[in-house]
């Protein structure tokens, strides 16, 4: 069984995160003196096409080979590693068990029971962790329980990821899901709310974006949508008959208006350029927000006395320009963007556009759980 959970937000020893992307490979080494994180090493590198279909890693050993090449520019030779695996390889549930039970039977109802009721294969097939959160008592039939975050992945795909880092000569010590790296990069800010304030956490990937809708620093409710910048960046580029590629670059030029129902501006305006593009891009973001406010919609009828308070943006496409004003206007609910390093306190020397500031929650969040 992998550690998935274990000291979910808290570190363990020193290491480096190591986050794997479609289209890039990224590496954080953070320390911790008191209250205060310092970034020691960050470096990343660019994936060629041929690594992976469809969000999976296809071509494992040149993958490895790309991790040896950016350990040798980070001047590096890490211990131990940390890495991540995307959320919609995993299945999250928090499951409701009789309080009574011993450490010893809460993991045997867990593991050998109830994940039974939740997976769709057998789970000889599959990774499976929990961890124990909070107690309460159960309003239907009154008896104490615990609640209990169980995560399962199928072993196939947990196996590539460990077997490309043995290609490159590390071993894992911990690989977790994605978004809860990043929840820990977000965790002081998510204590500011209250226990029954929802927060949404919209994680603008490369070829996904991955909510998780989270209550008193839990995920509640997790999907992926097959929407991310790879999408928008040929939305726009083929409006412009400009040749598609995985650089998403011209997007980072983007200004997402203020009044999406009105893109055009007058010829003197600097973002003239991009306007024969801007109805496309507009559609895939519409797209988008049509399938979160469908997944905030169904959490709310399903928890009852839950409000959502807050969309904080997170990933690479959170760096578009006033994207946090046009979530804001289309959903009604507040929606701003996380930064990541001001987040952690973190102050780095080499200039980030915002898309890269933007996108380094995740592997900061890994380097967090090893550093």
């Amino acid at each position: 069984m992998f550690d998935f959970l274990t000291n979910l937000l808290r570190g363990q020893s020193s290491g480096v995160g190591i986050e794997i992307n479609p289209d890039r490979i990224s590496l954080a080494q953070i320390t911790k003196k008191g209250q205060q994180y310092k970034l020691l090493k960050y470096n990343s590198i660019e994936v060629p096409e041929n690594i992976f279909e469809e969000g999976q890693i296809v071509n494992s050993e040149e993958l490895a080979e790309l991790i040896e090449q950016l350990l040798k520019e980070a001047k590096i030779r890490p211990k131990k590693v940390a890495s991540a695996v995307p959320m919609r390889e995993a299945i999250i549930r928090i499951l409701p068990i009789p309080a009574e039970l011993n450490d010893q039977e809460l993991r045997d109802t867990v593991l050998n029971h109830e994940a039974s009721l939740y997976l769709p294969y057998p789970k000889e097939e599959v990774d499976l962790d929990f961890q124990k959160l909070g107690y309460f008592v159960d309003n239907d039939d009154g008896i104490e329980k615990v609640q209990v975050l169980l995560v399962a992945t199928r072993k196939e795909n947990t196996d590539v990821y460990i077997e490309t880092f043995q290609q490159a000569g590390l071993n894992v010590s911990v690989l977790e899901i994605n978004s809860f790296s990043l929840i820990r990069t977000l965790k002081e800010q998510l204590k500011t709310y209250g226990e029954n304030e929802a927060v949404v956490l919209v994680d603008i990937e490369f070829d996904s974006t991955e909510i998780a809708i989270i209550v008193d620093g839990v995920p509640q409710f997790s999907r992926t949508i097959p929407i991310g910048t790879y999408q928008m960046q040929v939305a726009l580029a083929q409006a412009m008959n400009l040749p598609t590629s995985k650089n998403t670059e011209i997007l980072q030029d983007i200004t997402i208006p203020n009044n999406p129902d009105q893109t055009a501006s007058s010829s003197t305006s600097s973002q003239t350029w991009i306007n024969p593009g801007m109805d496309s891009l507009l559609k895939v973001l519409g797209e988008l927000l049509d399938e979160l406010r469908r997944s905030v919609n169904f959490y709310l009828n399903q928890s009852g006395d839950k409000e959502v308070v807050q969309i904080l943006l997170a990933g690479p496409g959170s760096g578009l320009a006033q994207i946090d004003e046009f979530f804001t206007k289309k959903l009604n609910i507040p929606a701003t963007k996380v930064d990541p390093l001001t987040n952690l306190g973190i102050t780095i020397k080499d200039e980030l556009s915002e898309m890269e500031r933007a996108g380094l929650g995740t592997v900061l969040g890994l380097a967090m759980r090893i550093s």
